[in-house]
């Protein structure tokens, strides 16, 4: 088992040629984004998820409850899978402010539960499968489930916690506000979330709107009492989006926080006499901005393409839209997840300040290793966009 997150014994840097050896391994196997395929078997349901720690997890980008799936072994439905910050999956076993984290790699949930039965190589498999993600968001993680032919269907564990939804109201009026002004005109702009906007629309007591909502199903090729339904995958859609928005604008501020953090070693006499470190300071600083600016720019082009859509709405420009960022919340949410766990442990770990020593060695250890794999994945993401 793992040390407890934040104690001495977890900071120091151990062998770092082990490290950096396993870190190689561990990013060639990273780097294939492969999503986990399908069992064959008869498709299963996910539990419900009700529990304060449950919506903590359904919220973030880095951890999964294994409560909400469908485990045969129960007592690993008391454990979590989170990322850590080298980007691999371990189970999370407990996690306080007194004992820290006990994490265990997943090849180790046999040894620590003490047993081998079938049931337990069942739920195994089907861990190590999920644990491939690149993300343990709900969005990346229903695509994830549907491959393993887990029901993910009505299941709320794999939507976003009511809290959270009323926090991301500003950020979905974005999307809301062309889609209500197109069929109730800007009188209709005080509506605050998608929920009263689908039961305003199933029921319009407006005879201008019942005749714009009419044309509107028409554009859409659909019968006008599927509009709700329609608008609730819309919503959906862009409550992802708006929940990824959300997480990028929490990261950026911390990406640049981290490299004025950085960029003050360059003031250490070590560091000015040394050219490697010069050199790694430099390429940790280039990626992490080139990362943020191209995932920025990856959502004002999903922004531009969601005007577009309500300019000349039709069956395939909202299937195309859909298609678009489905697409893309593996990617986004791997790069996201990638950048939220360093940032997290960097703001943890140096709450209190830091010599310059200490420094280098997070960035060397903590930082670097697996960088390389979140540009990638940024930088063909990007190159795709228009595909």
């Amino acid at each position: 088992m793992q040390p407890p997150a934040g104690t001495p014994q977890d900071r120091r840097s151990g062998d770092l040629q082990d490290r950096r050896s396993g870190d190689l391994q561990d990013r060639n196997r990273r780097d294939r984004i492969r999503p986990p395929a399908t069992t064959g078997a008869a498709a299963v349901h996910l539990r419900g998820a009700s529990t304060a720690e449950e919506d903590d997890g359904r919220d973030a980008l880095h951890i999964l409850p294994l409560s909400i799936l469908p485990l045969e072994t129960p007592g690993l439905r008391r454990a979590r899978l989170i990322k850590n910050v080298r980007l691999e999956t371990v189970a999370e076993l407990f996690n306080d402010a007194q004992t820290g984290s006990g994490q265990i790699g997943l090849d180790q949930l046999s040894k620590c539960f003490g047993i081998d039965g079938p049931e337990l190589r069942r739920d195994l498999r089907k861990i190590v499968r999920i644990g491939e993600a690149a993300s343990f968001d709900v969005y990346s993680l229903r695509l994830e489930l549907r491959r393993l032919n887990i029901d993910v269907e009505g299941a709320d564990a794999l939507r976003l916690s009511a809290a959270k939804r009323a926090e991301l109201t500003s950020y979905m009026r974005v999307f809301t506000r062309p889609l209500v002004e197109h069929v109730y005109g800007v009188q209709g702009a005080d509506i605050a979330s998608m929920d009263e906007l689908v039961r305003l629309f199933a029921q319009p007591d407006l005879e201008e709107a019942r005749r714009r909502l009419q044309m509107t199903a028409d554009r859409l090729d659909i019968p006008l009492q599927e509009i709700p339904a329609f608008l609730e995958e819309y919503a959906d859609i862009f409550l992802s989006l708006a929940y990824f928005k959300r997480c990028l604008d929490d990261i950026v501020p911390d990406v640049q926080g981290f490299l004025g953090w950085m960029a003050e070693l360059f003031q250490v006499s070590e560091v000015r006499r040394d050219v490697r470190q010069r050199r790694m300071l430099d390429e940790i600083g280039h990626d992490l901005t080139d990362i943020a600016t191209s995932i920025t720019g990856r959502f004002e082009s999903f922004d531009n393409r969601s005007r577009d859509f309500w300019r000349d709405i039709n069956p395939e420009s909202f299937r195309s839209i859909r298609d678009l960022i489905v697409t893309h919340h593996l990617t986004i949410g791997g790069v996201l997840c990638g950048l939220a766990v360093k940032m997290n442990l960097w703001k943890h770990r140096f709450a209190r300040g830091g010599g310059p020593v200490r420094r280098l060695e997070f960035i060397r250890s903590e930082i670097l290793p697996g960088l390389a794999h979140i540009k990638t994945i940024e930088q063909a993401s990007r190159n795709n966009m228009g595909r």
